[in-house]
């Protein structure tokens, strides 16, 4: 972990760009809250196949009119050179200097994969494009992309997004310490210098965050997994369960040298409020 304990901590918080009027104002209450912690930067996620293109540039562009820094999501599977170029040239006008760069899914339904295979192809397009204009985060997999045929694949696959010209990376969100830490040591052995910063995801909702991690290869240790089913519909006594474990997992990461947190809100303020209270994160 020494490689992270150079870097200065990073607290950001991530966004889908909502559906309806109604999810619109639910989530300017939500940005509202968060917003007094002052957190680094907001994201805002990017459908599949560039589905939300125009909701996430809105949600942006409403973020930083009200003067906090924000960074659209770009995945690019299922897209041209021709869409991601104008895409770039239009975040470039708009002054957006901040990306956080995905290969992304395709929208169910359809086949073929665009122009783009790897996200390493989609940061070294956005190079050749811009240079150095935006700053670019990419994803990590510490317990292992789903589509990694070994862990060691999975580390050739992130070290390619860096040498594409990455400048920091966000993980996939996880409740097992060690696969960070695991991960990190793996990234240092191969020479790779940037903030790693872990992705959190509160607990909310046991089975939505079980069905979750299955799509996307996050593992739900089965200690936590059998006391969540032991709670049935307990709502309450999950949300405080999860808390608990959430809450004690960002006090480790943390003190072992962890360069900042990630939240993965769902659009909600609630928990990761908790969260951030109980770390005494408004100190930093």
């Amino acid at each position: 972990m020494q490689s992270q304990q150079r870097y200065p901590k990073v607290f950001s918080f991530e966004f889908f760009p909502p559906k309806t009027p109604e999810g619109v104002e639910k989530l300017r209450r939500t940005r509202r809250q968060l917003a007094q912690l002052k957190p680094a930067f907001f994201s805002v996620t990017y459908g599949a196949g560039g589905t939300t293109r125009e909701r996430t540039l809105e949600t942006v562009l409403e973020i930083r009119s009200e003067g906090h820094p924000a960074a659209p999501h770009l995945s690019c599977i299922g897209s041209t050179r021709e869409n991601i170029a104008e895409v770039l040239k239009q975040y470039r006008e708009h002054g957006i200097r901040h990306l956080v760069a995905l290969r992304g899914d395709l929208p169910s339904g359809t086949f073929g994969g665009g122009d783009f295979r790897y996200a390493n192809e989609l940061v070294e397009f956005i190079r050749k494009q811009s240079g150095d204009h935006f700053h670019i985060e990419v994803a990590a997999y510490p317990e292992v992309h789903p589509q990694a045929r070994s862990a060691q694949e999975n580390l050739q696959h992130f070290k390619r997004k860096v040498e594409a010209g990455a400048n920091a990376a966000i993980t996939q969100y996880f409740y097992n310490p060690e696969a960070y830490f695991n991960f990190v040591e793996e990234c240092e052995a191969a020479g790779l210098d940037l903030p790693i910063v872990p992705g959190v995801m509160p607990i909310a909702n046991f089975s939505q965050l079980s069905r979750f991690s299955e799509g996307c290869g996050a593992e739900i240790p089965r200690w936590i997994r059998m006391k969540m089913l032991g709670y049935g519909d307990d709502t309450a006594s999950i949300k405080a369960f999860g808390l608990d474990v959430v809450t004690q997992m960002c006090d480790r990461l943390l003190s072992a040298g962890a360069p900042g947190l990630h939240f993965y809100t769902m659009n909600s303020a609630g928990l990761t409020s908790v969260i951030w209270d109980r770390l005494h994160l408004s100190e930093h």
